[in-house]
Protein backbone atom coordinates (compact mmCIF):
# COMPACT_ATOMS: atom_id res chain seq x y z
CA UNK A 1 0.00 0.00 0.00
CA UNK A 2 1.10 3.73 -1.06
CA UNK A 3 1.90 5.63 2.45
CA UNK A 4 1.09 9.35 2.62
CA UNK A 5 4.09 9.84 3.12
CA UNK A 6 5.64 8.46 0.22
CA UNK A 7 2.22 9.77 -1.67
CA UNK A 8 3.89 13.14 -1.01
CA UNK A 9 6.97 12.29 -1.96
CA UNK A 10 5.45 11.17 -5.57
CA UNK A 11 3.70 14.31 -5.67
CA UNK A 12 6.74 16.77 -5.12
CA UNK A 13 8.47 14.67 -7.42
CA UNK A 14 5.67 14.74 -10.03
CA UNK A 15 4.96 11.43 -10.30
CA UNK A 16 1.43 10.50 -10.68
CA UNK A 17 0.98 7.47 -7.99
CA UNK A 18 -1.86 5.43 -10.17
CA UNK A 19 1.24 5.14 -12.71
CA UNK A 20 3.61 3.56 -10.13
CA UNK A 21 5.16 0.31 -11.14
CA UNK A 22 6.06 -0.14 -7.55
CA UNK A 23 6.10 1.79 -3.74
CA UNK A 24 8.77 4.14 -3.83
CA UNK A 25 11.00 4.40 -0.18
CA UNK A 26 10.19 7.43 1.61
CA UNK A 27 13.01 9.92 2.26
CA UNK A 28 15.28 9.82 5.31
CA UNK A 29 13.06 10.34 8.08
CA UNK A 30 13.07 8.80 12.05
CA UNK A 31 11.55 5.62 10.89
CA UNK A 32 13.83 4.90 8.06
CA UNK A 33 17.37 4.16 8.20
CA UNK A 34 19.29 7.65 8.35
CA UNK A 35 21.87 6.78 5.31
CA UNK A 36 18.36 5.82 2.73
CA UNK A 37 18.41 8.31 0.04
CA UNK A 38 15.55 8.52 -3.37
CA UNK A 39 17.46 6.99 -6.18
CA UNK A 40 16.01 8.94 -9.27
CA UNK A 41 15.83 6.88 -12.94
CA UNK A 42 15.33 9.26 -15.83
CA UNK A 43 14.16 8.35 -19.77
CA UNK A 44 17.73 10.78 -20.40
CA UNK A 45 18.72 14.09 -20.73
CA UNK A 46 16.88 16.13 -23.58
CA UNK A 47 18.06 19.20 -24.39
CA UNK A 48 17.81 21.41 -20.67
CA UNK A 49 15.31 18.78 -19.08
CA UNK A 50 15.66 15.27 -17.84
CA UNK A 51 12.06 13.21 -17.11
CA UNK A 52 11.71 11.07 -14.34
CA UNK A 53 11.02 7.46 -14.88
CA UNK A 54 11.57 5.79 -11.20
CA UNK A 55 11.93 6.32 -8.10
CA UNK A 56 13.38 3.96 -5.20
CA UNK A 57 16.21 3.78 -2.17
CA UNK A 58 19.51 2.13 -1.26
CA UNK A 59 21.62 2.67 1.41
CA UNK A 60 24.35 2.66 -0.99
CA UNK A 61 24.14 6.05 -2.16
CA UNK A 62 27.07 8.15 -2.89
CA UNK A 63 26.43 11.84 -2.32
CA UNK A 64 28.33 15.00 -2.20
CA UNK A 65 30.50 16.03 0.25
CA UNK A 66 28.04 18.43 2.94
CA UNK A 67 29.42 21.96 2.40
CA UNK A 68 26.41 23.66 3.70
CA UNK A 69 28.70 25.23 6.61
CA UNK A 70 30.56 26.81 4.17
CA UNK A 71 27.84 28.42 2.72
CA UNK A 72 26.61 29.40 6.38
CA UNK A 73 29.34 30.98 6.86
CA UNK A 74 29.91 33.05 3.90
CA UNK A 75 25.98 34.16 4.98
CA UNK A 76 27.09 35.11 8.28
CA UNK A 77 29.98 36.75 7.09
CA UNK A 78 28.07 38.87 4.61
CA UNK A 79 25.88 39.90 7.36
CA UNK A 80 28.25 40.90 9.70
CA UNK A 81 29.23 43.40 7.42
CA UNK A 82 26.41 44.74 6.53
CA UNK A 83 26.10 43.52 2.89
CA UNK A 84 22.76 41.65 3.50
CA UNK A 85 19.95 41.60 6.77
CA UNK A 86 18.00 38.06 5.42
CA UNK A 87 19.42 35.49 3.55
CA UNK A 88 17.87 32.35 2.52
CA UNK A 89 19.21 29.33 0.24
CA UNK A 90 18.06 26.19 -1.17
CA UNK A 91 20.61 23.95 -2.93
CA UNK A 92 19.34 20.50 -4.56
CA UNK A 93 20.89 18.31 -7.12
CA UNK A 94 18.43 17.09 -9.43
CA UNK A 95 20.00 14.23 -10.71
CA UNK A 96 20.25 12.16 -7.43
CA UNK A 97 18.47 14.67 -4.72
CA UNK A 98 21.03 15.80 -1.98
CA UNK A 99 19.86 19.10 -0.83
CA UNK A 100 20.26 21.41 1.87
CA UNK A 101 18.76 24.86 2.85
CA UNK A 102 19.79 28.00 5.17
CA UNK A 103 16.92 30.07 6.43
CA UNK A 104 14.87 27.86 3.99
CA UNK A 105 11.50 28.71 5.49
CA UNK A 106 11.81 32.49 5.75
CA UNK A 107 8.90 34.27 4.31
CA UNK A 108 10.14 37.00 0.90
CA UNK A 109 8.36 38.37 -1.62
CA UNK A 110 8.88 36.63 -4.73
CA UNK A 111 7.97 39.66 -6.21
CA UNK A 112 8.57 39.34 -10.58
CA UNK A 113 9.78 35.38 -9.90
CA UNK A 114 5.83 35.00 -9.73
CA UNK A 115 6.28 35.01 -13.62
CA UNK A 116 7.48 31.51 -13.83
CA UNK A 117 3.75 29.62 -12.54
CA UNK A 118 2.36 32.51 -15.55
CA UNK A 119 4.67 30.95 -17.94
CA UNK A 120 3.64 27.35 -16.72
CA UNK A 121 0.17 28.85 -17.36
CA UNK A 122 0.28 30.11 -20.80
CA UNK A 123 2.50 27.15 -21.55
CA UNK A 124 -0.45 25.12 -20.57
CA UNK A 125 -3.03 27.22 -22.25
CA UNK A 126 -0.66 26.38 -25.63
CA UNK A 127 -0.61 22.88 -25.32
CA UNK A 128 -4.94 23.48 -25.49
CA UNK A 129 -4.98 25.84 -27.84
CA UNK A 130 -1.99 25.32 -30.60
CA UNK A 131 -3.11 28.99 -31.96
CA UNK A 132 -2.90 30.71 -28.87
CA UNK A 133 0.54 31.69 -28.80
CA UNK A 134 0.29 33.12 -32.44
CA UNK A 135 -2.09 35.15 -31.26
CA UNK A 136 -1.41 39.11 -31.12
CA UNK A 137 -1.85 41.23 -28.25
CA UNK A 138 -1.07 45.00 -28.39
CA UNK A 139 1.80 46.33 -26.31
CA UNK A 140 0.97 48.63 -23.49
CA UNK A 141 2.58 50.74 -20.41
CA UNK A 142 -0.17 50.34 -17.91
CA UNK A 143 0.70 53.40 -15.84
CA UNK A 144 -0.46 51.03 -12.68
CA UNK A 145 2.34 48.96 -12.75
CA UNK A 146 5.81 49.84 -11.00
CA UNK A 147 7.51 49.75 -14.18
CA UNK A 148 11.26 49.60 -11.96
CA UNK A 149 13.59 47.17 -13.50
CA UNK A 150 16.78 45.99 -13.71
CA UNK A 151 16.24 44.95 -16.94
CA UNK A 152 15.15 47.45 -19.69
CA UNK A 153 12.79 45.92 -21.92
CA UNK A 154 12.86 45.35 -25.15
CA UNK A 155 9.22 46.03 -26.47
CA UNK A 156 7.93 48.83 -27.84
CA UNK A 157 4.37 50.97 -26.48
CA UNK A 158 1.32 51.11 -29.16
CA UNK A 159 2.57 47.79 -31.06
CA UNK A 160 1.27 44.31 -31.72
CA UNK A 161 3.17 41.08 -30.49
CA UNK A 162 2.32 37.36 -30.41
CA UNK A 163 1.78 36.21 -27.01
CA UNK A 164 5.24 33.95 -27.32
CA UNK A 165 7.00 36.93 -27.65
CA UNK A 166 5.42 38.63 -25.26
CA UNK A 167 5.49 35.47 -22.76
CA UNK A 168 9.26 35.74 -24.01
CA UNK A 169 9.64 39.60 -23.20
CA UNK A 170 8.28 38.29 -19.35
CA UNK A 171 10.79 36.33 -18.54
CA UNK A 172 14.00 37.70 -20.48
CA UNK A 173 13.80 41.02 -19.53
CA UNK A 174 11.51 40.81 -16.73
CA UNK A 175 9.02 43.25 -18.50
CA UNK A 176 5.93 44.18 -16.40
CA UNK A 177 3.60 45.24 -19.08
CA UNK A 178 3.79 42.47 -20.94
CA UNK A 179 3.18 39.85 -17.95
CA UNK A 180 0.22 42.34 -17.80
CA UNK A 181 -0.74 41.04 -21.26
CA UNK A 182 -0.14 37.70 -20.72
CA UNK A 183 -1.90 37.57 -17.14
CA UNK A 184 -5.34 39.06 -19.13
CA UNK A 185 -4.88 36.44 -22.37
CA UNK A 186 -4.36 33.42 -19.83
CA UNK A 187 -6.64 34.26 -16.98
CA UNK A 188 -7.05 33.91 -13.02
CA UNK A 189 -8.40 30.97 -12.90
CA UNK A 190 -6.04 28.68 -15.34
CA UNK A 191 -2.96 30.79 -13.42
CA UNK A 192 -4.71 29.23 -9.94
CA UNK A 193 -5.20 25.66 -11.37
CA UNK A 194 -1.01 25.69 -11.86
CA UNK A 195 -0.92 26.22 -8.23
CA UNK A 196 -3.72 23.61 -7.44
CA UNK A 197 -2.15 21.09 -9.25
CA UNK A 198 1.71 21.67 -7.97
CA UNK A 199 -0.30 21.87 -4.13
CA UNK A 200 1.31 25.28 -3.49
CA UNK A 201 -0.59 27.91 -1.58
CA UNK A 202 -2.63 30.17 -4.08
CA UNK A 203 -1.52 34.06 -3.17
CA UNK A 204 -3.91 35.44 -1.09
CA UNK A 205 -3.11 38.70 -2.78
CA UNK A 206 -1.33 39.01 -6.24
CA UNK A 207 0.79 42.18 -5.28
CA UNK A 208 3.25 42.93 -2.68
CA UNK A 209 1.64 41.44 0.02
CA UNK A 210 2.47 37.64 -1.36
CA UNK A 211 5.22 35.66 -0.33
CA UNK A 212 7.13 32.35 -0.43
CA UNK A 213 9.61 30.17 0.93
CA UNK A 214 13.12 29.67 -1.11
CA UNK A 215 11.93 26.01 -0.87
CA UNK A 216 8.63 26.61 -1.97
CA UNK A 217 9.42 28.62 -4.93
CA UNK A 218 12.27 25.62 -5.89
CA UNK A 219 9.82 23.54 -6.91
CA UNK A 220 8.53 25.50 -10.64
CA UNK A 221 12.31 25.08 -11.16
CA UNK A 222 12.28 20.76 -10.55
CA UNK A 223 9.12 20.54 -12.10
CA UNK A 224 10.10 21.80 -15.31
CA UNK A 225 13.46 20.25 -15.30
CA UNK A 226 11.44 17.04 -14.57
CA UNK A 227 8.97 17.32 -17.38
CA UNK A 228 6.55 16.03 -14.95
CA UNK A 229 3.75 18.94 -15.49
CA UNK A 230 4.15 20.60 -18.87
CA UNK A 231 4.91 17.83 -21.60
CA UNK A 232 8.79 17.46 -23.11
CA UNK A 233 8.57 20.09 -25.64
CA UNK A 234 6.95 22.95 -23.75
CA UNK A 235 8.72 22.20 -20.44
CA UNK A 236 11.94 22.53 -22.72
CA UNK A 237 10.64 26.06 -24.61
CA UNK A 238 9.83 27.08 -20.49
CA UNK A 239 13.40 26.36 -19.46
CA UNK A 240 15.14 27.90 -22.63
CA UNK A 241 13.25 31.10 -22.15
CA UNK A 242 14.49 31.21 -18.39
CA UNK A 243 18.03 30.32 -19.74
CA UNK A 244 17.90 33.61 -22.19
CA UNK A 245 17.53 35.89 -18.87
CA UNK A 246 19.36 39.12 -19.66
CA UNK A 247 20.05 39.69 -15.08
CA UNK A 248 23.91 38.59 -15.07
CA UNK A 249 24.63 39.42 -11.77
CA UNK A 250 23.35 37.34 -9.76
CA UNK A 251 23.46 33.08 -10.13
CA UNK A 252 25.33 34.27 -13.97
CA UNK A 253 27.71 36.02 -12.37
CA UNK A 254 29.16 32.97 -10.33
CA UNK A 255 29.90 30.32 -12.73
CA UNK A 256 31.95 29.96 -15.79
CA UNK A 257 30.38 31.78 -18.90
CA UNK A 258 30.06 28.72 -20.54
CA UNK A 259 27.49 26.73 -18.22
CA UNK A 260 23.77 27.16 -18.72
CA UNK A 261 21.42 28.84 -15.94
CA UNK A 262 18.09 28.89 -16.47
CA UNK A 263 16.93 31.26 -13.48
CA UNK A 264 14.55 34.03 -12.93
CA UNK A 265 15.03 37.04 -10.13
CA UNK A 266 12.85 39.21 -8.91
CA UNK A 267 13.22 42.63 -6.93
CA UNK A 268 11.21 44.36 -4.27
CA UNK A 269 11.48 48.13 -2.94
CA UNK A 270 8.55 49.16 -0.27
CA UNK A 271 7.15 52.37 -0.28
CA UNK A 272 8.18 54.42 2.68
CA UNK A 273 11.13 51.95 3.67
CA UNK A 274 14.79 51.95 2.49
CA UNK A 275 14.76 47.81 2.87
CA UNK A 276 15.17 45.77 -0.90
CA UNK A 277 14.78 42.36 -1.62
CA UNK A 278 16.38 40.61 -4.13
CA UNK A 279 16.21 37.07 -5.14
CA UNK A 280 17.85 34.90 -8.37
CA UNK A 281 16.80 30.63 -8.44
CA UNK A 282 17.19 28.40 -11.11
CA UNK A 283 19.02 25.42 -12.25
CA UNK A 284 22.69 25.66 -13.15
CA UNK A 285 23.63 23.20 -15.76
CA UNK A 286 27.01 21.64 -14.45
CA UNK A 287 27.68 18.82 -16.48
CA UNK A 288 27.28 16.19 -15.25
CA UNK A 289 25.57 16.99 -12.23
CA UNK A 290 22.80 19.90 -12.77
CA UNK A 291 21.61 21.58 -9.02
CA UNK A 292 19.12 23.64 -8.44
CA UNK A 293 19.95 26.78 -6.52
CA UNK A 294 18.05 29.19 -5.03
CA UNK A 295 18.82 32.54 -2.87
CA UNK A 296 16.75 35.55 -1.54
CA UNK A 297 17.80 38.07 0.21
CA UNK A 298 16.78 41.33 2.26
CA UNK A 299 18.72 44.57 2.42
CA UNK A 300 19.20 48.19 1.74
CA UNK A 301 21.62 48.01 -1.60
CA UNK A 302 20.57 46.07 -4.40
CA UNK A 303 23.92 45.92 -5.92
CA UNK A 304 25.19 44.71 -2.73
CA UNK A 305 22.58 42.04 -2.54
CA UNK A 306 23.10 41.02 -6.02
CA UNK A 307 27.07 40.65 -5.05
CA UNK A 308 25.64 38.12 -2.43
CA UNK A 309 24.09 35.84 -4.47
CA UNK A 310 26.35 35.96 -6.68
CA UNK A 311 29.05 34.58 -3.75
CA UNK A 312 26.89 31.99 -3.24
CA UNK A 313 26.70 31.20 -6.30
CA UNK A 314 30.03 31.11 -6.60
CA UNK A 315 30.77 28.89 -3.90
CA UNK A 316 27.88 26.44 -4.88
CA UNK A 317 29.60 25.66 -7.95
CA UNK A 318 33.12 25.99 -6.32
CA UNK A 319 31.99 22.65 -4.29
CA UNK A 320 29.99 20.97 -6.76
CA UNK A 321 32.37 21.20 -9.54
CA UNK A 322 35.45 20.02 -7.44
CA UNK A 323 33.81 16.86 -6.26
CA UNK A 324 32.53 16.07 -9.53
CA UNK A 325 33.14 12.55 -10.94
CA UNK A 326 36.29 12.36 -13.28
Amino acid sequence: MLTLRCLLLFLSLGIPASGAAAEPACPACPACPSETRDIVRRSGAHGLINPILDVESSIEFKELRPFKYKVQALIEQKIKVGAVSHVSVYFRDLENGPLFGFNEREKFSPASMMKVPLLMAAMRRAAQAPAFFSRRVRYEQEQVVDAATLVPSNLEPGKDYSLEELVQSMITTSDNHAAIAVYNAVGTEALDQVYRDLGILIPKVRGPGDDMTVREYATFFRILYNAAYLDKDRSQKALEFLSESEFEDGLVAGVPPEVVVAHKFGERSFVGSKVRQLHDCGIVYFKPQPYVLCVMTRGEDPAWLAGVVKDISRLVYAEVSSQAKP
